[in-house]
């Protein structure tokens, strides 16, 4: 299919920033639709499948709309994935979405509807429609779960909306925590004391609280007592009053884990939860609290839970193309034979 589009009236510069430096946000539309795209001024050819072309036109348009400035390449892909995420859900709705709902292109900032968080990023918000879902979730319930793959801004966003509560002396502290599980490799001896054995475990969380607040605030807040981090195991016997709690990499907790961390939500306390069910680095034949949580919890008032998916991934496109390939790869992957029996000894 071709479609051909074009802008009245031309603008050299907004067409320079849509197409940027040697063509390169046309590259990147081009890659991840399938489709290719031939420009002469403001004239522009599209070839692509039945219907992408159209999708693509619509993108086009409103990447034009916001090129009074030089677009960076993140705010292409973030508006890529929103594009495709509306292509996906119109070859297959899910329950509750608006059969005469209008597919266009949405870029990350024209959602006025969802939450505003108070951070030192103002322009923080969720970029898809599921991050928009998970941050309301967050804000009206006391216990949230946020489970998909890398990349979709579970842990991020949870962080910004324990600052932004903290900002408004919605809580008195935060605590983050995340059990200290290796990811496969044997790290062995790590010398140093209990803080420094135990940060590289926690490292995201560190990145997290940099970006939202500052280095400079981070470090007094740590000196005020107002946020703290420490391993999984250092939870049992408290009890968290008035503050913001997010244990991350839950999946690999273990059922009896899971259960000690959730119980020791206090007073006035919020709880989020996140993790990647496909990245689990316990031991083998040990059962993930994730999992189990999921499946014991759903039906419990004032617990809510958000499932991310490839169309959520917000990092390089490459990223959400590697986890729909792992996924796939999964779905179809052949039951392994039963091993035959052991023959008897000879007697």
């Amino acid at each position: 299919m071709q479609l051909r589009h074009s802008f009245s009236p031309p603008d050299n510069a907004r067409l320079a920033h849509l197409c940027g430096p040697l063509d390169e946000h046309l590259r990147s539309i081009e890659a991840a639709f399938g489709v290719t795209i031939h420009r002469r001024a403001e004239q522009f050819r599209i070839e692509g499948a039945k219907g992408t072309p159209q999708v693509v036109a619509d993108l086009l348009d409103a990447l034009y709309a916001r090129a009074d400035r030089a677009l960076g390449p993140e705010l292409v892909q973030l508006a890529i994935t929103s594009s495709l995420s509306q292509v996906q859900r119109a070859k297959h709705p899910r329950k509750g979405d608006s059969p005469t709902e209008e597919a266009g292109a949405t870029l990350p900032d024209e959602s006025p509807d969802g939450p505003v968080l108070h951070t030192r990023r103002a322009d923080l918000q969720g970029r898809t429609p599921n991050q928009v879902s998970y941050l309301r979730r967050i804000l009206s319930h006391d216990l949230s779960f946020g489970i998909g793959p890398a990349g979709t801004g579970k842990t991020f966003l949870a962080v910004a909306c324990a600052v932004d509560a903290l900002e408004r002396s919605a809580v008195q502290r935060i605590i983050l925590t995340r059990p200290a599980v290796e990811a496969g490799e044997r790290l062995g001896f790590l010398p140093g004391d209990l803080t420094q054995k135990v940060d590289p475990y926690l490292r995201p969380l560190y990145d997290a609280l940099y970006d939202l607040m500052g280095f400079d605030r981070v470090g007094k807040a740590f000196e005020k007592g107002l946020i703290e981090i420490a391993p999984l195991a250092f939870m049992r016997g408290r009890t968290l009053n008035h503050a913001f709690i997010i244990l991350d990499e839950a999946q690999n907790t273990t059922p009896e884990q899971m259960k000690m961390f959730l119980t020791r939500i206090g007073f006035g306390s919020r709880a989020v939860v996140t993790g990647d069910v496909s990245q689990i680095d316990l031991p083998r034949g040990a059962k993930s609290g994730l999992i189990e949580a999921e499946r014991i919890l759903k039906p419990v008032r004032g617990v809510s839970f958000t499932r991310f998916t490839a169309g959520d991934v917000v990092r390089h496109p490459l990223v959400a193309r590697i986890v729909e390939a792992y996924e796939a790869a999964q779905s179809s992957k052949p039951v392994p034979p039963a091993e035959p029996p052991a023959a008897e000894p000879p007697r």
